[in-house]
């Protein structure tokens, strides 16, 4: 097969069906779907137990909850193909993707394809649209300061099987911004390609690590500069490991849908701006956005 796509889930029922079906409709259809079942507790594993019965294609690999890291590992250690795609429960997949993001590899050069992604909010509408240039990327992420390294939309990234065990895979003191950990050790074995066209659509949820975790993953990127720049390894890594994905208040992942929407001029907004306040009363940004309509 060409390629092994991967693809963690954690109580993600509400969402899988749809998720499954852009990934098994793609037009290139050599791939397996590895699913990493992290101890969930809802329906995901009789989904995931009807689309395997009728696609062979379909892996499942059930353990109990490790996290996302540790997911990520188990399932990629599981891939058998020379490629690996990443994807998202929730997310979806132009139904190209796979077969663009594979001519990219053509060039032996290339060791990772990522493509410009459309992030939506839960109900669909669109927040902002992520399209980079991936040589700029590259060298951002092998040269610039923490505040200005770049990273590219993580389940949008198909790499070289060969490439990411030669960089040491996911690391599991990485909680948060793993990626971009990955990203730094792969970037020094070649070339980055990220594809113009909208091919991938990622959910924003206020709930998830993204929303959730800023603090973290800003510190987390920090941590990793200095790895890339010759820091004490073992004692960096021992500090990433301290950093967690904490159940904070989704209000700050509930403010940035509103603004989003706001920039947009859509009329959710404003739920979206009461929902922040319910959750955090005091949320002062929020208030002034409400009540100024800015």
């Amino acid at each position: 097969m060409k390629i092994s796509v991967v693809m963690a889930v954690y109580n993600g029922a509400a969402d899988l069906a749809a998720t499954l079906d852009s990934i098994l409709g793609q037009t290139e259809r050599d791939f397996e779907l590895v699913v990493v079942d992290d101890g969930s507790t809802d329906r995901t594993a009789a989904i995931l137990a009807a689309y395997a019965a009728r696609d062979a294609r379909v892996r499942v690999i059930a353990q109990p909850n490790a996290g996302l890291t540790r997911a990520l590992i188990r399932g990629c250690g599981e891939a058998r193909a020379p490629l690996m795609a990443r994807h998202d429960c929730g997310d979806r997949s132009h139904e190209e993707r796979f077969a663009r993001q594979l001519a990219a590899f053509d060039n032996p050069a290339v060791v990772l394809c990522a493509t410009a992604t459309r992030f939506v909010s839960p109900e669909g509408e669109t927040l902002y649209v992520v399209r980079q240039d991936g040589d700029d990327v590259r060298d951002k992420l092998l040269h610039a300061a923490a505040p200005d390294m770049r990273s590219i939309p993580h389940p949008s990234a198909m790499f070289r099987r060969d490439a990411y065990a030669a960089a040491g895979g996911y690391r599991e003191q990485f909680r948060v911004a793993q990626d971009v950990d990955l990203w730094v050790r792969m970037a020094k074995l070649g070339r980055f390609v990220a594809l113009p066209d909208e091919l991938y659509e990622a959910t924003f949820h206020p709930a998830s690590i993204s929303g959730r975790n800023r603090g973290a993953q800003l510190r987390a990127v920090e941590i990793i500069a200095a790895m890339r720049d010759g820091g004490d390894e073992a004692a960096l890594l021992a500090e990433a490991s301290r950093l967690k994905a904490t159940r904070r208040s989704e209000a700050p992942g509930l403010y940035f849908i509103a603004r989003c929407l706001r920039a947009h001029r859509s009329p959710a907004a404003r739920d979206y701006l009461l929902r922040t306040i319910r959750s955090s009363p005091l949320h002062w940004r929020a208030w002034v956005s409400l009540l100024t309509g800015r």
